[in-house]
């Protein structure tokens, strides 16, 4: 699938358009937020990374960044809310998938810890990088996440692993086109 003709979005609907972007916007931040609880980043490196990718027009600093992370539906607070439209959404995606990429020995540790701890059917927390990265995961998210959103602590803890799993997926060298393509995924279910 090509994701320059994906962005065609100019025989549909704007409510359909919407719709078909709020799952989108979701995971494009827990992506993130997955991201900042495993390596510690934070908008400088997102913004480091539109840099280097060339996506300065796109997020040139970190009240455009805040906006384009408080689209997500599941975030606190109406106020600077914005529509991401396809652009920002590839944007986000090349800048998710670099940062990956960036941090791909952290992310295979991790993985590493997590098949050990399934193979000796020991809790993940009880690893010291897995059980950092979920204490992280967990209070990034009910810091930042509305109230109606708000997991229970298991399926939480399952959110966190899926998202560290998906990561590994990411920090490929095609790992922007695979997140791509789990996104347009994503808004047709």
């Amino acid at each position: 699938m090509n994701p320059e003709r994906s962005s065609d979005t100019s025989n549909i609907s704007p409510d359909a358009e919407l719709a078909q972007l709020q799952p989108i916007k979701a995971h494009l931040d827990l992506v993130l937020l997955a991201l900042e609880a495993l390596t510690g980043i934070g908008s400088e490196a997102m913004l480091q990374a539109a840099e280097d990718l060339g996506l300065h027009e796109v997020l040139s600093d970190r009240i455009t960044l805040w906006r384009l992370r408080q689209a997500s539906p599941l975030r606190k607070g109406k106020g600077g809310r914005k529509k991401l439209d396809v652009d920002e959404a590839r944007a986000m995606t090349l800048i998710s998938g670099y940062l990956a990429v960036k941090s791909q020995f952290g992310i295979r540790n991790a993985v590493a810890q997590l098949e050990k701890c399934t193979a000796n059917k020991r809790p993940p927390y009880k690893e010291a990088i897995l059980g950092d990265y979920l204490d992280q995961f967990n209070n990034l998210y009910q810091e930042r996440m509305a109230e109606e959103d708000q997991l229970a602590p298991e399926a939480l803890q399952k959110l966190a692993l899926k998202l560290l799993i998906d990561l590994l997926f990411y920090s490929s060298p095609t790992g922007s086109r695979h997140l791509w393509v789990a996104l347009l995924e994503r808004s047709r279910s």
